[in-house]
């Protein structure tokens, strides 16, 4: 690794790297330079950008590199304006975003990968993604007359494993196609333990650091050093956390400016570098928003779509707030590059009300399921088995209702089922909301007694709330576990499946079973990572529609 001359520059200068997940990932690329000119005001003159291998390639071998997935584009634009750029590869990249930058179907793979580790068939698809990223990136290095100065390997990777043979293969990957003069390095928590297993430990390969805001940052770089080859240790924070993320139904995280852009400056006044995590937070369109988890499994804190992150830029582009200030007051002492004109905040508008109109139900989509498409399978099958990533399964079967009355028990939902009943000989076209049973709170539901002269038809409306994109339970399937029905607290019924049906119409997946019916959705019309969808959903024309509809948007409310 060279830390000398042009690239030992970098660092001693005390250049303030910001990253830009947000520009590449959560923006609409309308907006990228927008917001990097915002950045560039804001004294930064370095783009640390995050590449989501789940973004690129949605499918397997499908590979997109459009819209806001263009990665080149971004990376000229950076060049344009005159910002180095940290290319954070992966293949793991954490993020907050839907399986830390893993696509979906991995999960699908049989048998099952190990992911981030040296399993031969995992590396296998790493090394084919990379065949295609990394001779994008090659010519926009630093030394070919581009931007990029450093590439990252994996994230924090101390704090998951100790594959050293898998960090090694990933060196060996970047460097066939890198070469020698890029910078590439790693990123992990400042702690001994964390260094020892997420580290590299060969001398053509840096180690970067990040902590809590407000920890003093100088014994951590002193820590630092030990892992870094004698003399190449320059001090950086490569994720120097300006706000936080916010979970469903948490208070929307702040932090304080002063303190912040005091942090901020102990570490440039000695003549360090960090990476502002964020400078600009953006939006998790579509389904990409992560999850994380606590010590258990079940512990699960889906994030919000908005990202704002309570970062210096705001989602909305805003740069007139106290962080903005007191952040760009401190950098201005270190940077002596110059600071471009302030931008103004954006002019908002105001469009009037949104009229919805119903296209159709839950229950006519059943109908239009092609009984020529058909598979087999003996249990309920999880959402990647399927081959859809995002949105919604819904899983049907039947049952003799009790007059006792029936309580229905689902060991197992990643993440939310709504539970419906349906009674075919009377409530035709008709679906029942009984309740709801959740990965955070798995309570049995209640079901009603139906006087019914046929089976009673159950339905599970399964929900994706967002991938695990950090810890041990990355591994993070969409699925039900088969339920129980029991009758005074006895066991009376398991549920089965026979055989399954899959059909596509108009962006709606459908998995129709003789004991399961699975049915999904996507958002995102008109674009190249997901299939067309019917982007408005139905309005009641019954009460058990309106329940239905009621409770299916409950988390977006």
């Amino acid at each position: 690794m060279t830390v000398s001359g042009k690239m030992g520059t970098i660092f001693r200068s005390s250049v303030v790297i910001c990253t830009t997940s947000v520009f590449f990932l959560r923006l609409w690329m309308q907006y990228w330079e927008d917001r990097l000119l915002r950045a560039k005001a804001l004294g930064l003159n370095t783009i640390q950008v995050y590449v989501p291998w789940n973004l690129h390639e949605p499918k397997p071998g499908k590979m997109v590199f459009e819209s806001i997935g263009d990665l080149v584009s971004f990376l000229k634009l950076c060049d344009k304006l005159d910002f180095l750029v940290m290319l954070r590869a992966g293949p793991y990249i954490c993020g907050e975003w839907d399986l830390g930058g893993f696509p979906a179907w991995l999960l699908s793979v049989k048998p099952r990968l190990q992911l981030r580790t040296s399993d031969p068939a995992y590396l296998k698809l790493v090394e084919r993604w990379w065949d295609v990223l990394l001779p994008k990136v090659f010519p926009l290095l630093y030394s070919n007359g581009g931007p990029v100065i450093m590439v990252q390997i994996e994230n924090e990777y101390g704090s998951y494993g100790n594959d050293k043979a898998y960090l090694r293969k990933l060196v060996s990957m970047a460097r066939g196609h890198l070469g020698d003069d890029i910078i590439v390095y790693t990123t992990d928590g400042g702690t001994k333990a964390t260094l020892e297993k997420g580290t590299v430990p060969v001398d053509d390969v840096y180690s970067a650091v990040d902590f809590t805001t407000g920890d003093d940052p100088w014994p951590i770089f002193e820590l630092q050093k030990k892992f870094n080859a004698p003399g190449r240790s320059p001090p950086l924070s490569s994720e120097f956390y300006t706000g936080w993320l916010t979970h469903w139904g948490e208070k929307i995280a702040k932090t304080d400016a002063e303190s912040t852009a005091t942090s901020l400056e102990k570490i440039l006044s000695r003549n360090g570098s960090a990476v502002l995590y964020m400078v600009h937070g953006g939006t998790n369109f579509g389904f990409y928003n992560g999850a994380n988890t606590g010590s258990e499994e079940s512990d699960y804190k889906p994030d919000l779509t908005s990202y704002d992150y309570d970062a210096p830029i705001k989602e909305s582009g805003d740069i007139d707030n106290p962080k903005f200030q007191a952040l760009q007051r401190v950098i201005k002492k270190y940077n002596v590059a110059s600071h471009s004109i302030i931008p103004s905040n954006k002019q908002r508008k105001a469009y009037g009300p949104i009229k919805m109109q119903m296209t159709t139900s839950l229950i006519d989509l059943v109908s239009m399921t092609d009984p020529a498409d058909v598979i087999i399978s003996a249990n309920p099958i999880s959402m990647e088995s399927a081959g859809q990533m995002f949105g919604f399964l819904l899983y049907e079967s039947s049952y003799i209702a009790k007059k006792s009355g029936n309580i229905l028990r689902i060991p197992k939902v990643h993440d939310r089922a709504q539970v419906f009943v349906s009674c075919l000989s009377q409530d035709v076209g008709v679906l029942r909301y009984i309740g709801t049973t959740e990965r955070w709170n798995n309570q049995p539901v209640s079901l009603p007694t139906i006087e019914c002269t046929t089976n009673t038809s159950l339905f599970i409306l399964v929900e994706n709330m967002g991938r695990v994109n950090y810890g041990p339970y990355i591994f993070d399937e969409k699925f039900f576990k088969v339920g129980y029905l029991y009758q005074n607290e006895c066991d009376i019924h398991r549920f089965k499946i026979s055989e399954s049906t899959v059909a596509r119409s108009r962006g709606l997946f459908l998995y129709y079973c003789s004991g399961y019916f699975v049915f999904g959705l996507s958002r995102w019309s008109n674009s190249p990572w997901m299939e067309d969808d019917t982007n408005s959903f139905p309005q009641p024309e019954s009460k058990a529609k309106s329940q239905f509809r009621d409770a299916t948007y409950q988390k977006e409310k």
